[in-house]
């Protein structure tokens, strides 16, 4: 049954990856880079210090910290448990996607990308629903960036979609520590910004 599903995780990744053109490659590799986000976390960031006041934000920023910092470290332990090679670095897969010389040396399950960027934008997401109706667009920060890793050929689509679950449940988790630590709610604010 594994077998099977790793056979049907290969063959979506070479279909999908074969998707892409060459007119396309640059805007994915500008997609897969995390800096190029740095505009909407810096709005993200305002939007919180607006709604919140400078000293529950400073406290919800350093909270983000922590929580894409675990994030990733969680990653990394599963990485090194599972030890699913790249499929940019495993014979007979590398042969059927497109080849871009970007061949990251880590392991492939699950990605770091999906489980990050879709743990920050839940956790944003939940803190702002209320506040910013339109903040569910913020989903497509992880979808785009999920999918650069599927087109540059450096993760399966089983790697996305489980950094995605784990995303959920530790964007889910991290509001409710949130709550429970009252981040929101510490420091009345006291102007408007």
């Amino acid at each position: 049954m594994l077998e099977r599903l790793l056979q049907i995780d290969t063959e979506l990744l070479i279909i999908l990856n074969n998707l892409g053109s060459e007119q396309w490659d640059s805007f994915w590799f500008f997609l897969t880079n995390q800096f190029s986000w740095s505009p909407l976390f810096a709005f993200l960031l305002f939007l919180i210090f607006k709604k919140f006041g400078w000293k529950s934000g400073v406290l919800l920023l350093l909270f983000l910290i922590v929580l894409v910092t675990f994030s990733d470290q969680f990653t990394n332990f599963i990485k090194n448990t599972f030890e699913r090679l790249r499929p940019c670095n495993t014979e007979g897969v590398i042969q059927q996607i497109r080849n871009f010389n970007y061949k990251p040396s880590s392991y492939s399950f699950y990605s770091g990308h999906a489980a990050s960027s879709m743990t920050f934008s839940f956790f944003v997401i939940l803190l702002l629903k209320s506040y910013f109706r339109h903040i569910w667009f913020l989903l497509i920060f992880p979808l785009l960036f999920g999918y650069s890793r599927i087109y540059l050929g450096v993760h399966y689509p089983l790697d996305i979609a489980s950094g995605y679950i784990a995303g959920l449940f530790f964007g889910y988790v991290f509001y409710l520590f949130q709550k429970k630590l009252k981040l929101t709610s510490r420091f009345p604010k006291k102007f408007p910004i």
